[in-house]
């Protein structure tokens, strides 16, 4: 069967699981890695494993679009208003969740110390777009959603940055080379920055030839053009796409007061991305092999539930947050979807010998989180008492970026 016939019939299948997941009221994501995995090696072999691999620029482009998305959220001026007390939840719960997950793996199921710091890694970043969706759903306002929206955006962006140390430490560890403090902190720290510099010069040059006049097929044309510079000559360089256009992402937003133009064209059409994505996703989940890591993937799952609660908990309390934000902000964050499947893929290229187990575990916990975490979210914010006290729902979507 030809490329885009099998790509079309994957679209299908997967956009049918996703309206019947909708229909059962769970999130269409759900829907889509179930499509997959029936669609996948472990049910009827309609797309093979080296299939799924061989349709990895989808999943690149995706997470490039989702990237470049999440920089939307970064507006100075709601860091400057909220920065001290957001940074520091956020570094709580991301240090509360690698922390606790990193001890599960190693210490009780004995995985090695690579395996183990990269799996802890991926459990920092949060599915921004399941908790928007709860929010929209619910007209939820209050002192815990102007809480969640900035630190889902910034527990993405740290994760990253975690992820981005530990593989590096991983492979040094693996190849058995000698281990220097230098190495562990300037090779990651160097792509890190050079990855947001990326981003932060494209960003500029993006909003110089963006014009407010422009029409919508021109903006959608040069934006995607921008998405994809910033990906593959991130790649080109061996730094990380996913910051680069989280960066150029957040620095248009920023320059551009009618940016939202431009994050609204891609987002037109980006959806039959993010069917295909996360259909190919399920197709690579391996279930044969779910039975050696049943018991580490529901270690994997609790431990990373227990390590964000705990650790926006203390985070929150430290700098003496309201409450409800202390008591309820933890489980909101609980959702965990294409950043984390996108990390996987990585893994797959960098680290192969780990791929196998560590992308079941992960999927299995996408599986789990994105059907249990927009209703954990739910639950937050209505013991929270927030729901239904927005009177339009606009002031939460986009006075989060004016400080409100």
């Amino acid at each position: 069967m030809n490329v885009i016939l099998k790509l079309s019939l994957i679209l299908v299948v997967g956009f049918i699981f996703g309206k019947f997941a909708k229909w059962l009221k769970l999130p269409s994501v759900s829907g889509y890695l179930i499509a997959g995995l029936f669609l996948g090696p472990s049910l009827f072999e309609f797309v093979s494993r080296e299939e799924a691999e061989s349709f990895e620029i989808i999943s690149e482009l995706t997470l490039s679009f989702i990237a470049f998305g999440i920089g939307s959220e970064f507006m100075l001026k709601d860091i400057v208003a909220m920065g001290k007390k957001i940074a520091i939840i956020t570094i709580a719960e991301v240090i509360g969740a690698i922390g606790v997950v990193f001890s599960v793996m190693y210490f009780i199921f004995d995985f090695p110390v690579a395996f183990s710091l990269v799996i802890a890694s991926m459990s920092a970043a949060t599915a921004p777009a399941a908790t928007i969706m709860v929010i929209r759903q619910y007209r939820a306002y209050g002192p815990v959603t102007k809480t969640i929206l900035p630190v889902v955006a910034l527990d993405d962006v740290f994760g990253i940055m975690a992820f981005g140390i530990a593989i590096s430490i991983a492979k040094i560890l693996v190849s058995g080379q000698d281990v220097s403090v230098l190495t562990i902190i300037g090779i990651p720290l160097f792509e890190i920055i050079a990855s947001l510099l990326l981003g932060l010069g494209l960003g500029i040059l993006l909003s110089y030839v963006t014009k407010k006049v422009d029409p919508k097929d021109e903006l959608q044309i040069k934006t995607v053009f921008f998405v994809g510079l910033a990906a593959g000559i991130a790649m080109w360089l061996d730094l990380s796409p996913l910051l680069a256009n989280i960066m150029m992402g957040a620095t248009l937003a920023n320059l551009r007061k009618f940016a939202n133009r431009s994050f609204s064209a891609v987002n037109d059409f980006v959806p039959i991305f993010y069917v295909l994505f996360f259909t190919l996703a399920g197709a690579s989940l391996d279930i044969a092999i779910l039975k050696s890591v049943g018991l580490a993937g529901l270690g994997y799952i609790l431990a990373r539930a227990t390590g964000k609660i705990l650790g926006s908990f203390i985070g929150a309390k430290s700098v003496k947050a309201e409450p409800q934000v202390q008591k309820w902000l933890g489980i909101a964050l609980l959702p965990q979807g294409g950043i984390s499947i996108g990390l996987s893929v990585i893994v797959m290229q960098q680290l192969p010998q780990f791929a196998v187990e560590l992308t079941t575990i992960i999927m299995a916990s996408v599986l789990v989180y994105e059907t249990l975490g927009p209703i954990f979210a739910k639950i937050s914010i209505s013991k929270a008492g927030e729901i239904n006290a927005l009177p339009s729902i606009e002031e939460i979507l986009e006075p989060q970026s004016s400080g409100h």
